[in-house]
């Protein structure tokens, strides 16, 4: 397989890992975690702003996260935004600090995050195997137009198919990871 090929599959393949690995950081586990308010956008200056764009977002305690809001008059905004954006967190302000504690998880929820975690690692083996599936047509297509051999496009397509299982391998050990992680008490 051209190089360029092999690079290109491999590319997407580990995007596909990356995506995966964002939506899971957006996954809450009971700790508190900066990131859980990365998808956190607040109504600001005429445009919809990203939360660590109007303020500094911290961590000062394990169930506990905090926004130090740079402008005093974003206050309410950053509040309003952080409760409606379907987190299920109840932010709480002191001047322009707005805190947010992180309640512990029922089994329930627990088994709610869970199952999302594995629509996510779904939705990843998806994407690892449309990218296998391209690569082998495009095998395929160059074997037909004399570009590469039989042997060639059976030995490549190996390739791609080892490719396509250490991406999956590498899907499955995140969500064991993060399923560990889910339901810790």
């Amino acid at each position: 397989m051209p190089d360029a090929m092999t690079a290109d599959l491999q590319r997407r393949m580990d995007s596909a890992i990356e995506a995966l690995q964002r939506e899971f950081s957006g996954l809450r586990t009971g700790r508190a975690s900066s990131h859980l308010l990365d998808k956190v956008v607040v109504k600001a200056y005429g445009s919809d702003m990203p939360i660590n764009q109007v303020g500094n977002v911290n961590v000062p305690e394990p169930r506990m996260i905090s926004v130090q809001v740079w402008d005093r008059g974003l206050v309410i905004a950053v509040e309003k935004a952080i409760r409606e954006a379907g987190l299920g967190l109840n932010p709480v302000t002191d001047g322009q600090l707005v805190r947010i504690p992180i309640p512990e998880l029922s089994q329930e929820r627990r088994q709610e995050l869970t199952k999302i975690a594995h629509k996510y690692a779904e939705q990843a083996r998806v994407a690892v195997r449309n990218v296998r599936r391209e690569g082998m047509e495009a095998l395929k297509k160059m074997e037909k137009d004399g570009k590469i051999s039989q042997d060639d496009h059976r030995h490549r397509s190996d390739e791609v198919q080892k490719m396509t299982d250490g991406h999956i391998k590498k899907v499955d050990e995140a969500l064991a990871q993060k399923e560990k992680e889910i339901m810790q008490v």
